[in-house]
């Protein structure tokens, strides 16, 4: 019984309410857990459906003669497109469809890079 009028009396702040608010805040199990939440919300789900929502714009915004990239390495110039199919062409004459979620970009091999007003080659 000694004992635990002892520790009653060291668990009482001489500050007051507050700072054994703040005692418990620090020492609550949940804090950290959703502080890990947050930063993984961060550092790992927000950039990754961002990327998605541009990857949807981007299909969008597709068009025919368009060069484009695939998601295997296919890099071709798009004939035909329709809601899920695109047909690209690879070569002159060589036609491939592949699903339109499989574009993974637009593609700047074929582009000549632009030239500066004033700069000569």
């Amino acid at each position: 019984m000694l004992f635990a009028a002892i520790a009653w009396a060291q668990s009482t702040s001489s500050t007051g309410q507050p700072q054994a608010l703040f005692d418990q805040l620090l020492t609550n199990p949940v804090v950290p857990i959703v502080l890990i939440f947050g930063v993984m919300y961060f550092l790992f789900i927000r950039p990754q459906s961002k990327k998605a929502s541009d990857h949807q714009k981007m299909l969008a915004a597709l068009k025919r003669n368009d060069e484009v990239v695939t998601t295997g390495g296919l890099i071709g110039r798009i004939a035909e497109l329709s809601d899920k199919l695109v047909t690209l062409e690879i070569a002159p004459n060589v036609r491939v469809r592949v699903e339109r979620n499989q574009i993974a970009a637009i593609s700047s091999y074929g582009r000549t890079p632009r030239r500066e007003k004033g700069e000569q080659s």
